[in-house]
């Protein structure tokens, strides 16, 4: 049975602006974090695969990320010589069958070199070597939680910097031309970084988590947010969850949203229960930058089919034409 709309209404949605939630230190714990990011060489290997298409070169690829851990991924490039628009692809959240190896061909036969990220400890033989000093509930929502600096997505947002540096470096890249996308976790990726980055010239993110964990915690109503109320519910001080949320300010795509310069496509589903439109419209909202929202009434965190060609026709517009 189809679902109906469970939170703010679309009127609503379009004026929904929360107050951001900064720290005082916000920008300089990212700028020490990247900092310690440039201290990692930038160093990546390719290992040709035989894959059963024509006209596109397929190869396996790890990169040093994050302090050093061992990042694992797809690349893929048309056959022919030449300088190709880039794309760094990140993929949801715990959930890349065959590491999208086929989504990454399919896209390089669009005429990109593309760059699939397999993030740390979830896909493929990415590293995650960040050691947290407490336990978390089952998944990554909250590991390292207590502490920022030890919080998990720190690395994985730089892991997702230096994808873009890695892409960048090589010589069958048009560095000028580099774009970042991705679904749910992938789409949080994307914005964080094109916040992150000043390389990305465009970023499409369907159906964007990590944004506006506040009102997540609130509202979602099915994994992997409620990772975050789980983990509360095993603590009766108030104050782990008040160093929890503290954490999460950090990492919230709401607070980074403001610092995207470039051009921005964004999706949400009204009946999405994993990504709720509000939390995804709190994000887009801060955003100053050229940017775009397509907003579909019946469909929830799934495949969109109106929003592929959409999707296509932002990354020609601003990597091809």
């Amino acid at each position: 049975m189809m679902l109906q709309p469970y939170d703010l209404s679309l009127d609503e949605l379009r004026k929904y602006k929360p107050a951001l939630t900064r720290q005082p230190d916000f920008f300089e714990f990212w700028e020490s974090t990247k900092q310690e990011l440039a201290k990692v060489p930038l160093e990546y290997e390719l290992k040709p695969y035989d894959y059963p298409a024509k006209g596109v070169k397929v190869s396996r690829i790890t990169f040093a990320g994050f302090m050093g851990a061992k990042i694992d991924g797809w690349f893929a490039v048309p056959a022919g010589p030449g300088k190709y628009p880039g794309l760094v692809l990140y993929h949801g959240y715990n959930w890349a069958y065959d590491g999208c190896i086929h989504e990454v061909v399919d896209t390089a036969l669009h005429g990109y070199a593309v760059l699939q990220m397999l993030v740390r400890g979830q896909q493929g033989n990415s590293v995650d070597n960040v050691v947290s000093s407490h336990g978390h509930v089952s998944g990554w929502m909250t590991k390292g939680i207590l502490a920022k600096e030890e919080y998990y997505y720190r690395a994985v947002y730089m892991d997702s910097v230096r994808a873009l540096e890695v892409l960048a470096d090589m010589d069958c890249v048009n560095a000028d031309r580099i774009g970042v996308s991705g679904g749910s976790q992938g789409g949080g990726l994307s914005l964080a970084a094109a916040a992150l980055s000043d390389i990305p010239a465009v970023a499409v993110a369907q159906y964007p988590y990590l944004c506006n964990f506040d009102r997540a915690i609130d509202i979602a109503q099915s994994m992997p947010y409620l990772e975050l109320n789980e983990f509360f519910r095993r603590y009766s001080d108030p104050s782990v969850e008040e160093r929890a949320r503290k954490t999460l300010t950090y990492f919230d795509i709401m607070n980074l949203a403001p610092e995207i310069k470039c051009p921005v496509l964004v999706a949400a589903g009204l009946i999405d229960g994993v990504t709720p439109p509000s939390t995804i419209f709190a994000a887009y909202n801060h955003m100053t930058c050229p940017k775009e929202i397509a907003v579909y009434r019946y469909f929830g965190h799934e495949f969109i089919p109106g929003f592929v060609e959409k999707r296509l026709r932002m990354l020609m517009k601003h990597l091809q034409d």
